[in-house]
């Protein structure tokens, strides 16, 4: 049985911004299973995160493997209320 019914996204803000950090930071994240979607934004937020986890002392420890991979300025966790919409169909156009 896979337990992970808790959703979370995470905003990560960073000061560094150099080929090598990203290489860091990216290959880290990569490797935590719990993350699902992994983005980078342009605007106020670097990085978004999709996280699924058992619970919030699950998260917990996903959040100290985050915070490990490399120097980060600020990290945001949002914990999913209620899934109103959820989907991997691709819209088509309609024409």
């Amino acid at each position: 049985m896979v337990d992970k019914g808790l959703t979370v996204f995470v905003e990560i803000r960073t000061a560094q911004h150099g080929d090598g950090w990203l290489e860091k930071f990216s290959e880290g994240v990569s490797k935590i299973d719990e993350v699902v979607e992994f983005h980078r934004l342009n605007g106020n937020v670097d990085y978004l995160l999709k996280i699924l986890v058992a619970s919030i002392e699950d998260y917990d420890r996903v959040y100290k493997k985050i915070i490990r991979t490399a120097p980060l300025h600020d990290v945001t966790s949002y914990f999913s209320m209620e899934k109103i919409k959820e989907t991997t169909e691709i819209p088509l156009d309609k024409r």
